[in-house]
C-alpha cells in the first residue's frame, strides 16, 4: 500500500490531505471552545446550527463547485480554495458576534464542499491503475480516521500552553501548507467538456449519478451508514458520560475504539476487494453496521461498549471505503469531478436527516427508541439498496442505439447500432439499459 509513495504528485497529495484534516480537527475543538465563550450554556445550540450549517453548504455547494471544477485549472482551484479556508480560520477569533460565526462557517464550509470533491476526483487520473486507486481510497479513510485520534490529542497539548485562539492559527497554518503541497506539483488538466450551460453542468453529476443503478445503491448504502455513525458520534457522550457516569477520556477512548475498528478495516480492504465484488463488500459492511445499531442502546458496559464500537467501525469503514470505485467506473474523466461531487452532497443529505434524529430523538425519547428509529431508516435503505443495484453488474454492456444515423461515429467505433462497451451515463447514453 505505501508503495503509492514513491508517486510524487499522489504523495504531496496525499500530505496535504492529512495537514489540511488536523487543520480541521483543531477547529472543532476551537469552535466549540469559542461558542462556550460567546454564548455559555446555549453552546451547544450554537454549535448544532454551525454542524446544521455545514451540512447545508456540504449539499448546496458541492453540486455547483463540481460544475466549476471541471472547467479550472485544478491546481490553482485547490490552492485558492485552501487560502480561502485559512483566511475564514484567521477570522474566526476576532468575531463577537453569534450570527458572524454562522456567515463565517458558511463560507469556509463551502470551500470545503468545493474542495473536497474536485481533490477526490483528481485522484483516479493519477493513479489510473485499479489495485493503487483502490489503495489510495483506503490510505484516504485511514487519514480520515487519523485525524480523529490525533487532533483532540494536538488540541489538548496547545491548550496546555496557549489560549484556545492559537487553534484557529493552527487550523490556517494547516490549510496553508496544504495549498503548498498542492502547488509544488503538476496535477492532470481537467477533461474540458462540451459547452454546457452553468445549469446543465450543475446538475450533469446529479442527473449520471442517479441514473446508475450501482449509484443508486451506494447513496442508500449511503443512507444506512449515516444512520448508524449518527447515533455513534452524537450519542458516545450520552451513554458513557450520562449513563455509565463515566469521565471525557473514557468518551474519547470510545470514539478511538470506532476509529481503531475503522482503520482496521481500511486496512484489509485492498485485499479483500481482490476476491470480492463491491457491491457483496458494501451491502456486508452496512448490513452489520444495522444489526449493530440497536445494541448501541443496550450495551450493559464499558468494556463491551468498547468491543461494539471497534465492530462499528469496521463495518463503517467497509461500507463507505469502497465507494470511490463505484463512482470512478460510473463516470467518464470529464464529467469525474460533477459526480464526485454528486456523491459528496448527497451522502451529506443524509448525514443531515440522520444527525437531528439522533440528537433530538436521544435528548426528547431516550437513546433505545432513537436507535430504534434510526436502524429502521438505515434497514429502508438496505433492503431497497439489495433491489437496486444489481447482483451481477457488468462493466461492458451490450445496447442498441435506434435513434443514431449508421454513419454516426459512435456507431462506427462501437461496429454497428448494436455494441458493447464500458456503459456510463453520458450525452449519447442517457438512460441505464434493460437487462
Amino acid at each position: 500500500m505505501f508503495t503509492l509513495f514513491t508517486n510524487k504528485p499522489y504523495r504531496h497529495l496525499f500530505l496535504a490531505q492529512v495537514i489540511a484534516l488536523l487543520g480541521t480537527g483543531l477547529l472543532t475543538v476551537a469552535l466549540g471552545l469559542l461558542a462556550f465563550d460567546l454564548a455559555g450554556e446555549d453552546a451547544g445550540l450554537v454549535l448544532g446550527t454551525a454542524f446544521a450549517i455545514k451540512m447545508l453548504a456540504y449539499v448546496g455547494i458541492a453540486p455547483i463547485a463540481g460544475a466549476l471544477a471541471g472547467q479550472l485549472p485544478r491546481r490553482g482551484f485547490l490552492v485558492f480554495l485552501d487560502l480561502v479556508r485559512a483566511g475564514i480560520a484567521l477570522s474566526l477569533p476576532f468575531v463577537s458576534e453569534i450570527w458572524q460565526i454562522f456567515a463565517l462557517i458558511f463560507i469556509l464550509q463551502a470551500a470545503s464542499a468545493a474542495f473536497t470533491p474536485t481533490f477526490q476526483a483528481t485522484i483516479p487520473d493519477i493513479l489510473p491503475d485499479e489495485k493503487d486507486y483502490t489503495r489510495a481510497l483506503s490510505l484516504s479513510r485511514l487519514a480520515y480516521d487519523l485525524e480523529s485520534l490525533l487532533s483532540p490529542v494536538i488540541a489538548a497539548g496547545l491548550l496546555a500552553l496557549m489560549s484556545f485562539h492559537s487553534l484557529f492559527a493552527g487550523t490556517a497554518i494547516g490549510f496553508v501548507l496544504s495549498g503548498l503541497l498542492v502547488i509544488t506539483v503538476t496535477l492532470p488538466p481537467p477533461v474540458l467538456q462540451k459547452a454546457k450551460g452553468l445549469y446543465r453542468q450543475t446538475f450533469q453529476g446529479i442527473r449520471i449519478y442517479l441514473a446508475t443503478p450501482r449509484l443508486r445503491g451506494l447513496l442508500l448504502t449511503s443512507l444506512a451508514v449515516a444512520s448508524s455513525g449518527a447515533m455513534v458520534l452524537v450519542n458516545t457522550v450520552v451513554l458513557v458520560q450520562g449513563r455509565m457516569e463515566l469521565g471525557q477520556q473514557e468518551t474519547a477512548l470510545a470514539l478511538a475504539a470506532f476509529g481503531g475498528g475503522s482503520m482496521f478495516a481500511a486496512l484489509l480492504l485492498p485485499k479483500l476487494l481482490e476476491n470480492y465484488a463491491d457491491r457483496t463488500v458494501m451491502l456486508a459492511g452496512a448490513g452489520l453496521l444495522i444489526l449493530c445499531t440497536p445494541l448501541t442502546a443496550l450495551v450493559p458496559d464499558y468494556p463491551l461498549l468498547l468491543l461494539l464500537w471497534c465492530l462499528l467501525g469496521i463495518s463503517f469503514s467497509t461500507a463507505q471505503t469502497p465507494a470511490g470505485r463505484l463512482l470512478k467506473r460510473s463516470s467518464h474523466a470529464e464529467d469525474r469531478p460533477a459526480v464526485y461531487a454528486a456523491q459528496f452532497a448527497l451522502s451529506h443529505a443524509c448525514w443531515l436527516i440522520a444527525y437531528p434524529l439522533a440528537g433530538l430523538g436521544g435528548a426528547e425519547l431516550d437513546l433505545l427508541p432513537t436507535a430504534l428509529i434510526l436502524t429502521a431508516i438505515g434497514m429502508t435503505g438496505f433492503i431497497l439498496a439489495l433491489f437496486l443495484w444489481p447482483s451481477r453488474d457488468p462493466e461492458q454492456i451490450t445496447h442498441s442505439h435506434d435513434d443514431l444515423p449508421p454513419d454516426h461515429p459512435h456507431l462506427k467505433d462501437g461496429g454497428g447500432h448494436i455494441h458493447s462497451h464500458a456503459y456510463v451515463i453520458d450525452d449519447l447514453h442517457a438512460y441505464w439499459p434493460k437487462p
